[in-house]
C-alpha cells in the first residue's frame, strides 16, 4: 500500500486550496471597500446646481462625523469637517506630500495641549463642484493621520445647515 496520492487527487486538493485563497482575498477586499464607505460614505460627493447656488449635500459617516473626499491644489484628500477649527489644518507630512510651503510659525493651542504650526494659504480647494480660492490654512506637525480638518477658515465662506444626519454645504453664486 502506498502513501502516495493520485496526481489528480492532489491537483484537486490545490486547486481548493487556491479557490479558498482567490475567495478571502476577494472577501477582504470587498469588505474593506465597505468599512471606507461606511466611514467616508461621501468619497465622490454630488453636487446640485441653481440659479444663483451651488449645494453639496453630505451623509454623516461612523460616529456622526462628516468626511468627504475633495481636492487642494488639485490633489485629492480627504476633509473632516470640523466647525471648532478656526483654519483648515493639515497634517505635516501630507502638506509636505502637497508641496505647500511653510509660512510663519504659529502657536496651536489644540485638545492635546500647545505645539508650533505654520500658516499657509491653499490656492484653490475643491468640495463637489464647490470651489474655494485663496483660503487660509495651517500646518499642523503635531495631526497624525491624512484627514485634512475642514476649518473655519473655509467653512465662513459657505453657508452650511445640518438635519437628521445630513449636512448641506451651500455657496452662492450671485453677485452682490
Amino acid at each position: 500500500m502506498s502513501d502516495a496520492q493520485p496526481a489528480g487527487k492532489r491537483a484537486g486538493r490545490v486547486m481548493l486550496v487556491l479557490a479558498w485563497g482567490a475567495g478571502l482575498l476577494l472577501a477582504t477586499h470587498f469588505f474593506g471597500k465597505w468599512e471606507d464607505r461606511q466611514a467616508n460614505p461621501n468619497q465622490q460627493p454630488q453636487s446640485v446646481h441653481g440659479t444663483d447656488f451651488i449645494e453639496v449635500r453630505l451623509a454623516s459617516g461612523r460616529g456622526g462625523h462628516y468626511l468627504l473626499d475633495g481636492q487642494i491644489n488639485g490633489d485629492t484628500v480627504t476633509f473632516l469637517l470640523d466647525t471648532g477649527a478656526s483654519a483648515v489644518a493639515i497634517p505635516a507630512g501630507l502638506a509636505d506630500e502637497l508641496g505647500l510651503k511653510r509660512g510663519a510659525p504659529i502657536t496651536l493651542s489644540t485638545a492635546n495641549g500647545q505645539s508650533t504650526g505654520y500658516r499657509t494659504r491653499l490656492n484653490s480647494l475643491q468640495l463637489g463642484d464647490i470651489q474655494l480660492h485663496d483660503v487660509a490654512a495651517l500646518i499642523a506637525p503635531g495631526m497624525d493621520g491624512d484627514e485634512v480638518l475642514l476649518g473655519m477658515s473655509a467653512l465662513k465662506q459657505l453657508e452650511f445647515t445640518q438635519k437628521g444626519g445630513t449636512l448641506v454645504l451651500r455657496q452662492s453664486t450671485s453677485l452682490k
